[in-house]
């Protein structure tokens, strides 16, 4: 029992660590994107993700950016192939601009990630 226990608190201190490093990374775009409405962020099955800020016409806002938590670089795939669509696991948008209608927000993730979002 103590094992499952134990086990249980690394796994979810890990997601939420993991958690944390995404919401700061995030934060760290908006603060250097001002005309930013969210960001987009991809999640790579390797625990790379990609993400960029995106603008109310879902324009690059920002430079994409490509990281892996607690890593000196990213994965050797993501090297590679720069995040492969194959090898995606999520996609979504992380709102900072809340007056942005419903079907707007829609359009913008169709411009974003195309109509096949996983997300």
């Amino acid at each position: 029992m103590k094992i499952k226990r134990k086990m249980k608190k690394k796994k979810i201190s890990k997601q939420l660590k993991i958690q944390k490093s995404e919401e700061a990374m995030i934060a760290g775009i908006i603060e250097g994107s001002p005309d930013a409405v969210g960001v987009a962020v991809v999640r790579l099955e390797c625990d790379c993700r990609k993400m960029a800020a995106i603008d109310q016409e879902g324009e690059p806002a920002s430079k994409l950016i490509i990281y892996r938590d607690s890593a000196e670089s990213i994965c050797d795939k993501c090297k590679k192939d720069d995040g492969a669509f194959s090898r995606v696991t999520e996609e979504f948008i992380h709102w900072v601009k809340n007056d942005i209608n419903e079907a707007d927000r829609k359009k913008i993730l169709v411009k974003v990630f195309g109509s096949h979002t996983t997300h």
